[in-house]
């Protein structure tokens, strides 16, 4: 069968799983939405905790400090935990736990315990709620999802639920940079997983997550050379001049919108206010649905870096770490069915989107493994200092994320994406 003709196909399945959960409406489960309730105070109070913790990335220290308050949490419900060294200079370690079961699936779930704040954000803006919403750095992406996870993780506990193949949580420290620390130890785990559950924060009203952008960032460096800016500024070449150009020539590409964007986000040049600019920088931020169009940028700063209005300045183009985009595919979509009905049978509407944040359920997309996202509590202002979660959807997302385990677990999806 066709790529095409597959897709087409498990659409139709999907089609037909939807029409059975309109003819036969899903029951809420008691005994889960019992214990999201109950679990609610001990939930937001290890999450008061963690997010009153500083781990930017890159906080070694502060990355450990979580890992200290959350282990012990991961190894009282019978899991084997083991820390895993980051992959790359000046971050913190990784966290796996898993739980061996009795069923067939085997699901990873993946969150990231660093933020984009840096230290004495926490002090400045710890913890706080009123009556809709908590507040604090990090509090939505992402350690309410990871705690949303450990609290699920209590209730199979609780009710004596096992019949998974295995649970793997993977907690890891460079998600905001693009994972540079995790990249192969995501590889390997996801050699061994069903299906990864993304604890990213959903999206209001209450959307969970079944596309994402993928992120690439670019930097232009402008070597030029440096000159007494009063004695003999014309015996510098500038730097910083240079750089002006060279953005200049990026400025085609559209800065919003649900394609491709492209924004500017780092601009660094010389070094003292009476010296020509020896050297100039900045980052561009690009966000595409597809890897040509992230391609399309690259290749346009790469062609831009061959003509300098500065005679004698050389530009070179740069790329760090990113994530892939997560396509429309028919694996999500089914995923997101299953939600759904969850979340139907608690008597409310789960939306599905998609967003310019990119994560680690890319990576699973890519090597094949059914993904589905934003299963942490709805939030919003991200990366802000405002930065929130509603309140109302801690234990809705509880129930949602437990309830998906439970049915994952002695049903694995079965991939149907060719790629």
């Amino acid at each position: 069968m066709t790529g095409r003709g597959l897709i087409a196909s498990s659409l139709a399945l999907v089609l037909v799983a939807s029409a059975a959960i309109a003819a036969s409406p899903p029951r809420r489960d008691a005994r889960v939405w019992s214990a999201a309730q109950q679990a609610r105070t001990g939930q937001l109070a290890l999450l008061e905790k963690a997010v009153n913790i500083d781990s930017g990335t890159g906080d070694v220290d502060g990355g450990a400090k979580v890992i200290a308050l959350l282990r012990p949490e991961l190894e009282a419900l019978g899991m084997t935990v083991r820390t895993e060294k980051a992959e790359a200079e000046g971050l913190a370690d990784n966290v796996v736990a898993t739980l061996k079961g009795t069923g067939k699936g085997r699901i990873l779930m993946i969150g990231h315990l660093d933020t984009v704040f840096e230290v004495g954000a926490a002090a400045k803006r710890p913890y706080r709620t009123d009556a809709a919403r908590a507040y604090g750095p990090g509090v939505g992406d992402e350690k309410g999802g990871v705690i949303e996870a450990i609290y699920a993780l209590k209730i199979l506990r609780d009710l004596g639920f096992t019949n998974y193949a295995q649970i793997t949580l993977l907690i890891e420290s460079s998600e905001e940079r693009g994972s540079p620390g995790t990249r192969k130890l995501i590889d390997q785990l996801l050699k061994d997983a069903d299906v990864e559950l993304n604890l990213e924060p959903g999206d209001p009203p209450d959307l969970i997550t079944v596309w994402r952008k993928g992120s690439a960032t670019y930097f232009i460096d402008v070597k030029g050379r440096p000159a007494h800016a009063g004695v003999a500024p014309q015996d510098g070449r500038n730097a910083a001049t240079e750089l002006l150009h060279q953005l200049e020539g990026a400025e085609g590409f559209p800065k919003t919108g649900d394609q491709l964007t492209v924004n500017l986000t780092i601009l660094n040049a010389g070094s003292r206010v009476n010296i020509i600019p020896e050297d100039a920088s900045a980052g561009l931020n690009a966000r595409g649905r597809t890897k040509a169009q992230l391609q399309s940028v690259e290749d346009k700063l790469n062609e831009n870096a061959k003509i300098t209005a500065v005679p004698d300045t050389k530009v070179t183009i740069r790329q760090l770490a990113a994530f892939p985009p997560l396509a429309d595919n028919p694996d999500t979509a089914a995923l997101a069915e299953r939600a759904k009905a969850i979340y139907a049978g608690i008597g409310m509407t789960l939306g599905a989107g998609g967003n310019g944040g990119a994560s680690e359920s890319a990576l699973a997309y890519e090597a094949g493994v059914p993904a589905i996202d934003g299963l942490g509590p709805v939030g919003g202002k991200f990366h802000s200092e405002e930065e929130y979660i509603e309140l109302g959807s801690v234990t809705p997302r509880l129930y949602l994320l437990t309830k998906l385990i439970m049915e994952l677990g002695p049903n694995p999806p079965k991939p149907a994406s060719v790629r």
